[in-house]
């Protein structure tokens, strides 16, 4: 292990034990980052009402041009009640993001498709076709979205979702949003 490990232990007895599942933990993270200055880690002891003693893990990671900082609370509701599940869920939310930092670094960027879209082919009183890609997609006017089945012509844009089963008339889908005359970017 590379790194220079800190570990404050308050309101507790310092313990051997937690202090080499620190190390552990830190020594994985390496394995995201190699370039680790530093980790400075506290661990507390809090007392509560019914007293039982909650614990909550600090974590502040030094890393060439900056610092990831974790701390207990990282989205959950209370307070662990046991110190190495504070030490986990701590740990697990800095190695996500560390991830995701070594992922920008190396250009990943999450891809999102565009929403299935296509054309208003044909028209009906009550009842359309999409043209896509793929070919026709029949459409009920209760399908589309805010009522505004008799604002759509033939040629509009227009976004949808799928329905799971195929209709009496094939692919259908089950809700259409109006996108007007524009052109969707892919």
């Amino acid at each position: 292990m590379q790194t220079d490990v800190q570990i404050t232990f308050r309101d507790m007895p310092p313990s051997e034990a937690v202090a080499a599942r620190i190390r552990e933990r830190v020594k994985k993270l390496e394995q995201f980052h190699q370039r680790i200055i530093s980790c400075r880690v506290v661990v507390e002891a809090a007392k509560r009402r019914q007293k039982a003693t909650a614990y909550q893990v600090h974590i502040d990671l030094a890393l060439p041009g900056g610092e990831l900082a974790v701390s207990h609370d990282h989205g959950e509701k209370k307070p662990a009640d046991d110190m190495y599940v504070a030490i986990r869920n701590s740990f697990d939310a800095l190695e996500r993001r560390l991830k995701a930092m070594a992922g920008k670094r190396r250009g990943e960027v999450k891809a999102h498709d565009a929403p299935p879209h296509g054309r208003v082919a044909r028209m009906f009183p009550d009842h359309g076709f999409i043209v896509t890609a793929d070919g026709e997609l029949y459409f009920h006017k209760n399908a589309v979205a805010d009522g505004s089945f008799d604002r759509l012509e033939v040629g509009d844009e227009v976004r949808f979702a799928l329905a799971p089963d195929d209709g009496d008339a094939g692919p259908q889908a089950s809700t259409v949003h109006s996108l007007g005359k524009r052109t969707i970017v892919k």
